[in-house]
């Protein structure tokens, strides 16, 4: 069964408790278990990580680049928390395996907060971007994922 990567940057490991009126109640081990779930119901395994360090999430972007070009993993669903408005390096990783599909996905409107997180680092290397729909973007996320790339 080919794999989905379901990857967090900074501070989500606090999703739930940080800032609910912006981001809601639901923890990321609530957000992770819906997508396992979404992930069985359109037959992939899905992987989640979570990580403040931004090496940490450059690693496992290689490591499904190369799970990838090896027919074992299908793409990544990405939040990269605040490191989309800072991380050239993260847009590099994405860039450098090149074919793994990253769908960008963040719970809140980020066009609709402070302009500093109005631009996006990752959004020019990533396959699609699915923002503002709460947790239920990672959901679409993997299904538009599934349906682009998948089968």
């Amino acid at each position: 069964m080919k794999k989905i990567l379901v990857l967090n940057g900074p501070n989500l490991n606090l999703l739930g408790t940080r800032e609910p009126e912006q981001y809601g109640h639901t923890t990321l081990a609530d957000v992770e278990a819906l997508c396992q779930e979404a992930g069985k119901r359109l037959g992939y395994a899905v992987e989640c990580f979570q990580s403040n360090w931004e090496g940490a999430l450059i690693d496992k972007i290689h490591e499904y680049g190369r799970l990838h070009k090896a027919g074992e993993a299908l793409g990544c669903v990405f939040n990269p928390g605040a490191y989309t408005h800072t991380s050239v390096a993260l847009h590099d990783a994405i860039k450098g395996v090149d074919g793994l599909p990253v769908i960008e996905c963040h719970i809140s409107n980020v066009h609709a907060r402070e302009a500093f997180r109005h631009h996006s680092w990752i959004s020019p290397a990533a396959a699609g971007i699915v923002i503002g729909f709460g947790v239920d973007g990672y959901l679409i996320a993997l299904e538009g994922l599934v349906r682009k790339y998948g089968r």
